[in-house]
């Protein structure tokens, strides 16, 4: 391990150099490259450089106490090998986990697609606290919620929808919403005041450059058709909205809610890319479908990961067990504390593998 954070620090050092080129300067991308570069590398060089002082600070220690010392002296020097080793396991396990393999996704904005999936109405109101769930997540972070295609029903809910997330990190944190969200309250629309239990789907897709899926204009088909609005009718004379479709795979993707032609066209040719690019990824999962799964799953719409329960005010995900009664909080955006619990359980796993 030590061999592998003397690499990265070098290379850290040789980056800092380059930097200050002004060859680099001039060079847009190769200034761009190697600043994302050492800002890859900045949180292993920083915990690297405090270890490595630790280490050192912890050897004179040990050298200090064998010398002869009075009885003060000596605990306070035993003191400080205790504070000095805590600190060191510390960094060890930090180490530890900046060195794991890391998703080359994880820096990316992603496009969220959510569904009304089983009980109809209810399913696609529930689909619309989703969407608001994570676009005031999406505030706290910092990020830019855009919004792609929606289809809506006539109580304001969302048969679909469909939003980018811009934000360094995104798909870091985001990657594990994707699966099959469970709903369980008594419906507005229900009289007897009977429970009901719904789903929507949540599919997290990184957003595709064209350097990650190249799409030749020959195989695409373009449609135009008028946008509409909730419960299907037209609400635009003009034919804005875009259908795309790429034809040796048969993906398809719509956008409707950009104000011209030519701006739907390009937010459903984002879209055909992360599906595509999404689609040949799960198929490279496939063919490993035999080994170990990760602790928070595959990732697959089907699977159910979490549980909403109203009446106890409580919030399950399924994949690591963990049960929250801050249903409100949940629902207004206050996620991190599961996303933080899915990233350390990912962590875990990875390391697992590592051994």
């Amino acid at each position: 391990m030590l061999d592998r954070l003397q690499s990265l620090a070098d290379r850290y050092d040789k980056l800092s150099e380059l930097l200050c080129d002004p060859d680099v300067a001039n060079d847009s991308k190769k200034l761009r490259d190697y600043s994302k570069e050492q800002s890859d590398l900045q949180p292993a060089y920083e915990a690297y450089t405090e270890y490595k002082t630790v280490v050192e600070e912890l050897d004179a220690a040990k050298a200090m106490q064998a010398e002869k010392l009075d009885d003060e002296m000596r605990e306070m020097v035993k003191m400080e090998i205790d504070e000095l080793s805590a600190r060191k396991r510390e960094l060890d396990e930090k180490i530890r986990i900046l060195l794991l393999p890391k998703d080359p996704n994880d820096d990316k904005n992603v496009i969220i697609e959510i569904r009304g999936a089983a009980g109809g109405d209810e399913a696609a109101l529930f689909a619309a606290d989703l969407y608001r769930m994570y676009t005031r997540y999406a505030d706290t972070q910092g990020w830019r919620v855009e919004l792609m295609d929606a289809n809506m029903n006539d109580l304001g809910g969302f048969k679909e929808v469909i939003f980018m997330i811009n934000g360094r990190g995104a798909y870091s944190k985001m990657k594990f919403e994707s699966g099959a969200h469970r709903v369980q309250r008594i419906p507005t629309t229900e009289s007897g005041g009977r429970i009901h239990t719904s789903t929507s789907t949540v599919s997290v897709m990184p957003e595709a450059e064209e350097v990650d899926v190249e799409i030749s204009d020959k195989d695409i088909r373009v449609d135009t058709f008028c946008s509409s609005g909730a419960g299907g009718q037209s609400v635009n004379t003009t034919k804005s909205a875009v259908r795309v479709t790429h034809m040796p795979t048969g993906i398809m993707a719509t956008c409707q809610d950009g104000k011209s032609q030519n701006s739907n066209k390009e937010k459903a040719l984002q879209v055909l890319r992360a599906r595509i690019s999404d689609m040949l990824r799960q198929e490279e999962e496939a063919k490993y479908a035999g080994e170990r799964k990760s602790k928070v799953g595959t990732g697959d719409r089907s699977e159910r990961i979490r549980t909403y329960n109203f009446p106890q005010s409580r919030v399950t995900d399924h994949r690591i067990g963990l049960t929250m009664h801050k249903l409100d909080q949940v629902m207004n955006g206050e996620i991190e504390e599961i996303v933080s619990a899915l990233t350390i359980a990912e962590q875990a796993d990875l390391m697992e593998q590592e051994v």
